[in-house]
């Protein structure tokens, strides 16, 4: 609907230059709002308030010549002058009707993207193969997966890549260690912690198995066979780690989608040379370093990306360069987001500087820095265990659903004890993520599990009950949310009017979610579509509704609603329950 209203705004602008009421050549950037409050119709703008002074005019007056010059349109009922100049665009409830009758026939609700459909790479997750997966891992984890989501949805071809770090110097001591303890691999490495830590005090006190680890990571990096037999059993152990909590989470993560450090290890050399013959390299104490003028130090000097260090070794900016490379070049993306912490955007902005100027990636792709903040404990500092130790994963995981298992059987002790568990994992795991995702992605967040496990407020509980509220409504008719319904979509009721105009956003927040990769927004406006739902139902019999009409227009929306709350709870990666 933003879309039409742009169209016809520039439509009247076009008229009005033409007329000489404008000047010519103005190409302003129109701005298109929701209104919050709905006396003042449903879209606003400012396009008068924009143009009153290069036009010479007064906003108002200006305003008024813009209504004057509108095309006409079905989709919109009247246009309205608010404030200095504000113009005030009202639906046409019947339009708004076939909007949404058009959705409810479509498996995509209706939903289409704004823009060219793309190739994307998402960089998600990332976790260091040496230990188990961490808290850490979680928001890079669960927010690229979410954008994945909505992005493969809106027809976008979607290329999973976890970068794990399989590669490094701490594999030397991890090989030495299982050279030492053969039966480590079937035993011991069931605790990938306790097999760090075990190896890492080896490290610390021989001098023996320290230089032995430190030949091991010379000899893996030369392809020695013996040792990369050793270095593949330690990832495939470790990456079956990373699977369990990835089902767990139910993201669409697999094997498959790893490419790790060690995939462009080949390809390192190459880049040095590369960034030699495009004359961006200087030596500097022996390291080779790209310096970038527009990226100054303290003392204003420039920072070097150093892609090689004095001993020859490679740094992260190197395999990072070699990534943009490859998806450049042999995937062939249009655009590529990397969720990764925020305090790594001015690495990022280095790197992808360097990329550019290097011809590592073509001129039109986009490369975009997904950072986020960092999930913090009560207290707000980062969470830990209560010994101070980082907390795995899986264990936070555990807690939840057994936390969730408790909240459930207290509500609903007759349930048995498979749907329990059911329910149970859908809360808890539900409850995690969406805490995390209705968080601005940029923002800091404490982590608090009566907060995230309620069923009041901007929860997944909440949610997921709106859900089973709708769906409460089709089994009383021993129907479904997809059988196909009689009648038509007739919105009169203000509740009906409200819950149809946010209906009809949907595909405007997915693809806001898309282009700015900030789940939050879907999550907000699946809060706000559960409200007014609940408004809607409680002033709108459904099916208490005396006129036959009127009680199929309500369990039409009523379906759409469900649909809706449905498809966007999938989005975020949750498990939706026809009942808790």
């Amino acid at each position: 609907m933003k879309d039409s209203i742009r169209h016809l705004i520039q439509q009247a602008l076009d008229r009005l230059s033409a007329e000489g009421v404008l000047p010519a050549g103005l190409t302003p950037a129109i701005q298109v709002e929701n209104t919050k409050d709905k006396t003042h119709g449903d879209f606003a703008s400012n396009i008068a308030l924009m143009l009153a002074k290069p036009a010479g005019q007064k906003p108002r007056d200006l305003a008024e010549k813009l209504i004057s010059a509108l095309p006409p349109s079905a989709e919109v009922s009247k246009v309205e002058i608010a404030g200095p100049g504000f113009l005030n665009f009202f639906q046409n409830s019947d339009a708004l009707a076939e909007r949404l009758e058009s959705a409810l026939a479509d498996a995509r609700l209706g939903v289409r993207k704004a823009n060219a459909h793309q190739r994307v790479i998402v960089d998600l997750s990332s976790p260091n193969l040496a230990k188990e997966m961490h808290v850490g891992h979680l928001r890079s984890t669960i927010i690229g997966d979410g954008v994945a989501r909505v992005l493969a949805f809106l027809g976008d071809e979607v290329i999973r890549q976890n970068h794990v770090g399989d590669w490094g110097t701490q594999f030397g001591m991890l090989l030495a260690f299982m050279e030492e303890n053969p039966a480590a691999a079937e035993s011991e490495l069931s605790d990938l912690e306790g097999f760090y830590r075990a190896a890492k005090k080896r490290f610390d006190d021989s001098p023996e198995f320290a230089d032995r680890a430190r030949e091991l990571v010379v000899r893996l990096q030369a392809g020695d066979e013996q040792c990369l037999k050793l270095w593949q059993r330690f990832n495939d152990i470790s990456l079956s780690h990373c699977q369990k909590v990835y089902d767990r989470l139910g993201v669409n993560l697999g094997m498959a989608d790893v490419k790790g450090e060690s995939a462009y290890n080949a390809a390192l050399p190459g880049i040095v040379q590369a960034l030699r013959e495009k004359g961006l390299l200087t030596e500097d104490d022996g390291a080779q370093c790209v310096f970038l003028d527009e990226y100054q130090n303290a003392e204003g000097k420039p920072l070097p990306v150093i892609v090689q260090k004095a001993g020859g070794g490679y740094l992260y900016a190197t395999t990072d360069l070699a990534a943009m490379r490859y998806r450049s070049q042999e995937l062939k993306a249009d655009r590529a987001l990397y969720f990764v912490d925020q305090r790594q955007a001015l690495h990022f902005q280095m790197a992808f500087e360097v990329a550019r100027r290097a011809g590592f990636v073509h001129d039109g792709m986009q490369l975009e820095h997904m950072g986020f903040g960092t999930m913090n404990g009560a207290d707000g500092r980062p969470f830990k265990t209560r010994d101070g130790g980082t907390v795995k994963l899986i264990d936070l995981l555990d807690e939840a659903e057994q936390r969730a298992y408790a909240l459930v059987k207290g509500k609903n002790p007759a349930l048995d004890e498979a749907e329990l568990r059911q329910i149970a994992h859908a809360v808890g795991i539900g409850a995690v993520k969406y805490a995390d995702l209705s968080k601005h992605r940029t923002s800091d967040y404490s982590f608090n599990f009566e907060q995230m496990l309620s069923f009041e407020g901007n929860t997944a509980p909440y949610l997921l009950y709106a859900y089973t509220r709708v769906a409460s409504i089709f089994r009383k008719l021993d129907s479904n949310l997809d059988a196909p319904l009689e009648g038509r979509i007739v919105l009169q009721a203000e509740q009906e009017q409200a819950l149809a105009a946010k209906l009809a956003q949907f595909g405007e927040v997915l693809n806001g979610v898309g282009e700015k990769g900030v789940p939050h927004l879907l999550c907000a406006y699946l809060y706000d579509l559960a409200g007014l739902f609940s408004s809607f139902y409680e002033h709108c019999p459904v099916l208490a509704a005396e006129d036959p009409e009127t009680r199929q227009s309500r369990l039409r929306l009523a379906a759409l609603t469900g649909r809706t709350l449905r498809q966007g709870l999938e989005l975020l990666g949750l498990e939706t329950l026809e009942r808790m």
